[in-house]
């Protein structure tokens, strides 16, 4: 085709075609090879049908949605069972006798609720520390959490001699900042994860947060002797 004839032809407007085909939907029907190109086919009823391509990309699309409504569905079972789970933990909390036992509550609320490998309560001296507890220097506790104004999530290897014994393998954990008694000391709800994604920087701090707030209340209940 010659330069002239394409600078003759006038652009295609959308809206034409559509009417055009209105008009004369049998240019449509009649052109096999035009139909494939557009992945339709017309069926025995004389009926435009999809084609191969169109099923295709039509099942693409089904797969991607039901992909999408299987993540919220997950996400939402995921979310009720940490709701249910952190329900019950607080009624746990709740039931301690002492320090001590709320201590040794933390840790199993961790490890049997949460899949953790580690629940810790620790306070800044320099008085006595309640049993199960670890002890921390004076302005330690903004040492270990760092800037961060409600809690410390992701890896931080200066706060592993928190975990004891479970040290070696910890890989991610959530540093939470408490303050019990007046005067006021500072203290930290510590989780430790052997998981390196159970807690990262980007991840909300809300239910740790919650956790932190039930100790905190609960261990004002008894003075440190």
């Amino acid at each position: 085709m010659s330069d002239a004839t394409n600078a003759n032809r006038k652009p295609v407007d959308a809206e034409s075609v559509r009417d055009f085909l209105r008009v004369q939907p049998e240019f449509l029907r009649q052109d096999e090879n035009l139909l494939g190109e557009l992945g339709l086919r017309v069926d025995a009823a004389n009926v435009i049908d999809f084609g191969p391509a169109a099923l295709a990309r039509a099942a693409a699309a089904h797969r991607r949605e039901a992909s999408v409504r299987q993540a919220i569905e997950d996400n939402a079972r995921a979310n009720y069972s940490a709701q249910a789970q952190t329900h019950a933990a607080v009624i746990d909390l709740l039931d301690a006798r002492n320090h001590s036992d709320l201590a040794r509550r933390v840790d199993e609320m961790a490890r049997h609720r949460f899949g953790l490998a580690a629940g810790v309560i620790a306070l800044e001296g320099p008085s006595r520390v309640p049993a199960g507890w670890r002890a921390l220097a004076e302005g330690q506790v903004d040492m270990l959490a760092g800037e961060a104004p409600i809690a410390r999530m992701g890896f931080y290897a200066p706060a592993l001699p928190l975990f004891g014994e479970q040290m070696e393998t910890i890989r991610s954990m959530a540093l939470v900042r408490m303050a019990i008694w007046e005067p006021r000391r500072e203290a930290l709800l510590a989780f430790g994860s052997t998981d390196p994604e159970g807690f990262t920087p980007d991840m909300g701090v809300e239910l740790v947060n919650f956790l932190a707030r039930v100790v905190e209340r609960t261990a004002e209940r008894w003075p440190v002797l």
